[in-house]
Order: structure tokens, then C-alpha cells, then sequence
């Protein structure tokens, strides 16, 4: 469906409209489309919730539901699947424990579920002990998004120990390319998305001493494009969900103020539906609650008025986690 139009001067945050596209979202289950998601279920609840959060209506969503809810897919061996009755992955674990921490109910899964130690145990046993890498499930597939997961959820719990810590920072470091970005793996491409899960893996364990940052800022903002948005990577289309993935990493390695500030601003905010609500990755597209976070945490980061800050290493409120890790 088209978006509404909208002229320069009126450009805005449709903050309202887009709190009630996520408390719409489950809302739908009369459509193919929300069952055909199923196995995004837990981490779409994350996107949700982190941006009601950052919108400052963490409330919008029942707490209760939403720990019950995550709580029913757990597994017996302490790891989270994307709905109840599928397998176990580390992404939708990672999303489970941000969705505990911003609700305040690990008490709840210390009584109700496996417990804090048994979540850790899983993560733990997916790392590789030769590589220090992580798979995503059983079935072996690895990917640095793997490893900051473990990174960041472990982290959350004060489990880290559980983990090679010093064998996974060795692996991140084999992933750094000449242009000072990281790929999927030792020889890949740089990506944003992938820097993103190495720069954030590498600050939650205090090696930012490993980033050429001159080297990755340069890189980094050469993203932004002449319409205002960010691309992932040389020669491709802008899209918002790197205002999340680039900003954040440049962010991390204090270059936030090598990108224009204010054409981002208004690319992110031409991609609203300011009448149905949330973000989609460029304009005129069909918003989806993936977008709609990382627009906002874009916007966030960028110090858009009315917004709360965003953490741009667990992608949570900082509110959240200055309790969490002070």
C-alpha cells in the first residue's frame, strides 16, 4: 500500500500512529502474511517492544502476555525458538533475553523457566572451541551475528565467563578487511550489517583498541547517498535499517558527526506512513516492524526531540541498561 505524501515542511515523527501499527501487528491473524512470518515471531516481538520503548510508551504492550508469551518458547535446553514449538536458535534466544531485560522479568525465568544459567549453557555450547566462533543452532551454520549474540546475551545475564572470550575476540579480528570494515567471515566482504555485530562484540569486551577507526569511519560514511540514506555496502540502494547498522557503528567508534545529520533525518522520516504508522526501507514501500525500529533508533541516535536514547551497542533503551549493566 502507498504511503501518504508528504511535502518537506511537514516532515515528522508520526509517533502515535506508529505505537498503534505495533499493537496492531498481532492482531492480524486472519492474514497469510502472519503466519508466513511465524518464524520471526520472538525477535518481531524484540522490534516492537525496543521501539515502543524508544517512542516512550513501554506500556503499549501487556507486560504479562509478553513475558508469558516469550517464556512458552523455551526449549529444555535452556534456548529460545522463534515461536512455541520451533527450534531453538541463537536469535531468537538473543531476542528473549532483551525482551526479559526490558520487561524486568528474569526473576520470571528463574521461576518459571530454565533459569538464567541454563540459557547461558545453551549460548555456551554453540561456540566453536577451535575457532571461537558461534553457530546459530545445532545444525553448525557460523556467522559473526552469531557471535555478538552470544556476546550481548551472555553479557545481560553476567554470563560471559561461560565463554572463550579471548579465542572469539581472535576470530573477529581475522574478519577485518583492508578498508578497515569486517565481512561475515575471515576473507568476506565488509558489510554493515557484520560491522555492526564485530564493533559491538568488540565493545561489550572492551577491545574497541582492535578498530582502525580512521579506516572504518571513512568507510562507514561513505554510505550515506545523495537522497540522504545509508547503504550497506558500495553500490547498493539506500535502505533504513542502516541508519541502525551504520549510525550505531560510527557510534561506537565516536564518528557519528562524519555522516549529514539532517538529510538522514529526513530520508528516515519520508519513509513513514504517517496515517496507518511504521517505517518501511525507503519511500512509497509497505512499512514492516523490522524498519520501523531501525528508523526510530536511527532517529534516535541522531537525537530526534521526543525520543529516548538508544544504546548503540545492545540496541536497547540505555534507560534499560544502565540498570542492567550501570
Amino acid at each position: 500500500m502507498a504511503q501518504a505524501k508528504q511535502t518537506p515542511g511537514d516532515l515528522k515523527l508520526a509517533a502515535e500512529a506508529h505505537v498503534k501499527y505495533i499493537q496492531s501487528l498481532d492482531t492480524r491473524k486472519d492474514e497469510l502474511d502472519y503466519w508466513l512470518t511465524e518464524h520471526l515471531r520472538l525477535s518481531g516481538l524484540y522490534w516492537g517492544l525496543t521501539a515502543l520503548h524508544l517512542l516512550g510508551r513501554p506500556d503499549a504492550l501487556p507486560r504479562q502476555e509478553v513475558v508469558d508469551f516469550v517464556l512458552s518458547c523455551q526449549h529444555e535446553n535452556g534456548g529460545f525458538g522463534a515461536a512455541p514449538d520451533h527450534d531453538a536458535h541463537m536469535l531468537s534466544t538473543v531476542s528473549a533475553v532483551q525482551i526479559l531485560a526490558m520487561t524486568d522479568a528474569f526473576d520470571e525465568l528463574e521461576a518459571r523457566g530454565k533459569g538464567k544459567l541454563q540459557v547461558g549453557k545453551y549460548i555456551a555450547n554453540l561456540q566453536n572451541q577451535e575457532t571461537g566462533t558461534f553457530a546459530g543452532d545445532e545444525w553448525g551454520e557460523e556467522d559473526t551475528r552469531f557471535l555478538y549474540g552470544a556476546f550481548n546475551a551472555l553479557s545481560l545475564l553476567k554470563l560471559l565467563s561461560l565463554v572463550n572470550v579471548d579465542k572469539a575476540v581472535a576470530h573477529i579480528a581475522a574478519c577485518a578487511n583492508f578498508d578497515g570494515g569486517y565481512g561475515v567471515g575471515p576473507g568476506a566482504e565488509s558489510h554493515s550489517g557484520q560491522i555492526f555485530t564485530c564493533v559491538a562484540a568488540l565493545s561489550i569486551v572492551g577491545r574497541l583498541d582492535l578498530v582502525d577507526k580512521e579506516k572504518l569511519g571513512r568507510w562507514l560514511s561513505e554510505r550515506q547517498v545523495p537522497c540522504g540514506g545509508l547503504n550497506g555496502r558500495p553500490e547498493k540502494k539506500e535502505d533504513v535499517c542502516y541508519s541502525w547498522w551504520v549510525l550505531s557503528s560510527l557510534e561506537m567508534i565516536e564518528r557519528t558527526h562524519w555522516i549529514d545529520r539532517d538529510a538522514l533525518i529526513a530520508f528516515i522520516l519520508r519513509c513513514q506512513d504517517v496515517e496507518k504508522g511504521g517505517i518501511s526501507d525507503r519511500p512509497g514501500d509497505m512499512v514492516d516492524v523490522w524498519h520501523t525500529l531501525f528508523g526510530i533508533t536511527g532517529l534516535s541516535l541522531l537525537g530526534y526531540p521526543g525520543l529516548e536514547m538508544v544504546d548503540p551497542v545492545y540496541c536497547m533503551p540505555k534507560r534499560v541498561m544502565k540498570k542492567i549493566i550501570g
